[in-house]
């Protein structure tokens, strides 16, 4: 029995073939408070707050200056960042983290888990909180593209200073 002999017994197993593309959707003009009221009940803070917050930290402002904007506590903004993914957050150092992990898993107790991390109680309250809370993924996506679209400014004022940048090849001799 030949591959052909093989194929003529084969018979099609359907006639026609379906379109499997990925599905488009563009909400770039839901702004980002609509974005976090969707997801109200998860956020440490009201909507009109985080969105306070995320706006402020988008414009440079300082973690503690953004959150008095807001009216939240320090803990809270930091929160929020986290949350909508934002990293740079987490006060503590890596292996201080691994610690905290090892506290969340119960291998160590809270007291020798403070004591080894060196961190203040409201440092390792948010450092738990980050290790036992992943970021939402919409409202990471979304602050990801508000913050790509403000953005801009910052690649045009790069641009019109490009001249007074030296470059790599211009250390070669």
């Amino acid at each position: 029995m030949g591959l052909s002999d093989i194929a003529a017994e084969l018979e099609p197993v359907t006639t026609t073939q379906r379109r499997r593309n990925v599905p488009t959707i563009d909400d770039t003009g839901v702004s980002l408070r609509t974005r976090f009221e969707a997801h109200a009940d998860v956020l440490p803070c009201t909507p009109a707050a985080a969105e306070q917050v995320v706006e402020a930290h988008e414009s440079g402002t300082a973690l503690g200056d953004s959150a008095r904007a807001a009216g939240v506590a320090p803990v809270t903004a930091a929160k929020v960042l986290h949350c909508c993914g934002v990293t740079g957050v987490n006060p503590l150092a890596p292996e201080a983290r691994r610690i905290v992990r090892d506290w969340i898993d119960g291998r160590l107790s809270r007291a020798d888990a403070l004591a080894l991390t060196r961190a203040d109680p409201t440092e390792f309250a948010l450092a738990t909180y980050i290790e036992t809370h992943d970021p939402i993924v919409p409202l990471a996506e979304a602050v990801e593209g508000a913050l790509t679209n403000h953005g801009d400014a910052a690649v045009a004022k790069r641009d019109s200073l490009a001249e007074t940048m030296s470059s790599v090849t211009d250390l070669q001799f």
